[in-house]
């Protein structure tokens, strides 16, 4: 008898040892708007709480040429995960500011309500992708000699993908890399206008070797455009951001699987660079709806050929 219920149980073993948990993992980058300047005191109660349903992976953000850079752990996503946000791989620091990612992950779970979701997270202020000119603040530009904010994407990336069980329930974890979220483009929009020009240039090679990061050519990516808070004599902070974002829309129109948000041309600041802590929250919303859409659009895409 002894021999008969070890029979039977022995498969539901096996089935128990192979059950894994499917994640679908987001990634924000850019520079100071996406790494967030809203104030975790202005977060209304249903943000100002830890969201134990959502992990984050978030790189240290530092300079180019700095070790540390890139270095994160998973924790549960809570409010704190703006600038001042600093990790050495073993711990977080959360800071009083955030970005975002509250409201990205607020939204996505009401359009994703029965799928396991998750965020990874390098975003640098002050960065450009072209790195001319670039000194304390950094660039993307992948052939950047020296370790630079794209390298530290790299290791933000392969990190937190190579993570087995992100939430430590004992589960085995496979991330699905489901969308790019970018909002990025100030820095490169006041430098030269050579550099301007070449925004668009500059943002498709980075966004075609990032979907290769997450091994997916046809990862949706989703751009906020950027805006100019006017604060300056001549009406202007960014001198040639029209340009820039003339680029960023001709990236949403041209590339495949690419949306832009363009609300960020009504949100108020804080300071010349910065939107107010509503903005932060507005934009997390709409990069949340727009991703979604890209990707109900290419599950479509794929069941009607």
């Amino acid at each position: 008898m002894k021999y008969i219920l070890v029979f039977i149980l022995t498969p539901f073993l096996l089935f128990a040892q192979a059950k894994k948990d499917t994640i679908r993992v987001f990634y924000l980058g850019g520079q100071s708007n996406m790494q967030g300047y809203g104030y975790v005191k202005e977060l209304p109660d249903s943000l100002n709480k830890k969201n134990k349903s959502v992990f984050i992976y978030q790189g240290n953000p530092v300079g180019d040429n700095d070790k540390t850079g890139g270095l994160g752990k998973w924790d549960v996503l809570q409010p704190g995960h703006g600038t001042g946000f600093a990790s050495d791989g073993n711990s977080n620091t959360l800071s009083d500011r955030f970005g975002v990612e509250l409201s990205f992950a607020k939204k996505l779970q009401e359009l994703y309500p029965n799928q396991k979701l998750a965020l990874i997270k390098y975003a640098r202020n002050g960065s450009s992708i072209d790195s001319s000119g670039t000194a304390y603040f950094g660039a993307w530009e992948p052939d950047f000699k020296g370790k630079n904010q794209y390298d530290f994407f790299l290791k933000t990336v392969s990190v937190a993908m190579a993570a087995k069980d992100i939430n430590d329930d004992g589960v085995e974890d496979v991330l699905i890399p489901s969308g790019i979220i970018w909002m990025q483009g100030e820095s490169d929009s006041d430098k030269t206008e050579q550099v301007a020009n070449q925004y668009y240039f500059n943002l498709k090679r980075l966004m075609e070797l990032m979907r290769a990061a997450f091994r997916n050519n046809e990862l949706p990516i989703v751009i906020g455009k950027i805006s100019d808070s006017g604060d300056d004599s001549d009406g202007k902070v960014w001198r040639f951001g029209e340009l820039v974002q003339y680029g960023q829309e001709k990236f949403a129109a041209t590339e495949p699987n690419a949306a832009i948000v363009r609300t960020t041309s009504s949100y108020k600041y804080s300071d010349r660079y910065h939107y107010k802590s509503d903005g932060y929250i507005d934009l997390g919303k709409e990069f949340a709806k727009a991703v979604f859409l890209l990707n109900t659009k290419k599950t479509n895409s794929k069941l009607s050929n």
